[in-house]
This record gives structure tokens, C-alpha cells and sequence, in this order.
């Protein structure tokens, strides 16, 4: 009878601990396994342990000065480099000014080029202009002449003078293409082309023909030319006038 209590008994207390306790939300969180707990401060130990096995990092004076020398040195070279910047920029803006100007000056000397000339022509044409009104009040065809006459030497002058220009006679001279334009010929006895009259003066502006002069020329007899004429082609130049 007693056994049988003691039995009864024991099942009691296993079915005691089989049974599964609720969990309260406000009971403390159970503690970690030992095993955990070692790991995470073996960690702690070596991070601590590098940590202090790392030097600081000192800088030392030299490299201080050095390191102010380079930015002085850069300091200096930026205002060079604005310095130089700024005597370009003045440069460029001089030589702009500068090819204005010459464009300028050279668009005004081909405007008025012939200025100076067409000056000195208008005092000619004054002259003339006095000698047209002299001529409507006097009869006297002499003074005329000569005052005509005077006008033109004095352009002839002031031509020869101030331009540069050279009139060039061309009568009883041997023909010369570079010098004269046939404008008539005509057979004669001589041993080569010969300017016999003249109806334009040539003109020169220095060495430089300006105008040939407008002529007419006696040419040889075929039996001349055959014996060695110097102006071929004159004929045929005369032919075709």
C-alpha cells in the first residue's frame, strides 16, 4: 500500500516537469551562453591590442617648413601666371587697336589716293577757267595764246615736279613697239622704221611708260627690209591700224 503512494508520487513530479511554463514578456531575457560570451571579448581583446600596437602618425618640423616652402612657392607662381595673363590680355588688345588702325589707314590712302594730284589739278583748272573769261572780254587772241601757253608748262611743271612724270618726244626717232603706237604708215626711203609724225605725246612715270605715243611711221623699201630690217611684224601691225 505504501509502494503504491511512493509511485504515485514520482509520476506526480515528472508530469511536473514536463510541463511547459508560460512566457511573461516582462521577465528578464535569459543570459548567454558561456560560450558566446568568450568569443565576443576575445575580439575586444584583439582589437584593443592593435589599437595600441598602431603609432601616431607625428609630422616632423622639416616636413612642416617643407610643406610651407611648396605653398609659398605656389603663391608666387599663381600671381605670376596672373601677371603674365594680364600683360598678354594688354598685348593682344594693343596689336587688335594696332591691325584697326592700319586696315583703317589703308582703306583711306586707296580713297584718296589721287588726292594730292587732283589738288594741283584744280589749280590748273582755275587758270583755265580765267582764260575762258579773259577770252570773252578781249579780242586779243595773242594774249591768249600765251596765257594758254603759260597754263600748260606750268601742269607740265607741276607733273614733271611733284609725280614724277616724263614726256618723251618721238619724232624723227627710229620706231620703237615699246615706246610708240603705229597708227599709220607709209612707204619711204629708209634703212629702218622712222616716226614722221607725231600725233600723242608718250609719257613715262619715271622709267615706266605710262601711254606710247601715237605715231605715224615711214617704212623701208622691200628691197631694204629683204636686206635686213630689224622691225618685223611692223607691216603687219600698220595693216591691221
Amino acid at each position: 500500500m505504501v509502494k503504491h503512494e511512493h509511485s504515485t508520487g514520482k509520476n506526480h513530479k515528472n508530469d511536473q516537469a514536463d510541463q511547459v511554463l508560460p512566457v511573461n514578456a516582462s521577465d528578464p531575457a535569459p543570459l548567454a551562453a558561456p560560450e558566446s560570451t568568450a568569443a565576443a571579448g576575445a575580439a575586444a581583446e584583439i582589437f584593443r591590442s592593435a589599437e595600441a600596437k598602431t603609432p601616431a602618425t607625428e609630422v616632423s618640423p622639416s616636413a612642416v617648413a617643407e610643406l610651407a616652402v611648396k605653398d609659398a612657392r605656389i603663391k608666387v607662381l599663381e600671381e605670376e601666371v596672373s601677371s603674365l595673363k594680364d600683360q598678354y590680355l594688354r598685348k593682344l588688345a594693343d596689336y587688335e587697336n594696332f591691325r584697326k588702325r592700319i586696315f583703317r589707314e589703308k582703306d583711306d590712302a586707296v580713297q584718296f589716293a589721287n588726292a594730292q594730284l587732283l589738288i594741283d589739278l584744280v589749280v590748273v583748272m582755275d587758270d583755265f577757267d580765267r582764260a575762258v573769261l579773259s577770252s570773252e572780254t578781249s579780242r586779243d587772241f595773242q594774249s591768249l595764246h600765251d596765257g594758254v601757253d603759260m597754263i600748260r608748262k606750268g601742269l607740265l611743271g607741276m607733273l614733271q615736279s611733284r609725280y614724277g612724270l616724263q614726256r618723251f618726244d618721238s619724232l624723227n626717232t627710229p620706231f620703237d613697239p615699246n615706246l610708240h603706237e603705229a597708227m599709220l604708215s607709209e612707204p619711204g626711203d629708209c634703212a629702218e622704221p622712222l616716226v614722221v609724225e607725231e600725233y600723242c605725246k608718250g609719257y613715262k612715270l619715271k622709267e615706266r611708260v605710262l601711254r606710247g605715243a601715237k605715231v605715224k611711221v615711214r617704212m623701208p623699201a622691200p628691197e631694204a627690209a629683204a636686206g635686213g630690217g630689224d622691225q618685223p611684224g611692223l607691216a603687219e601691225e600698220a595693216a591691221e591700224v
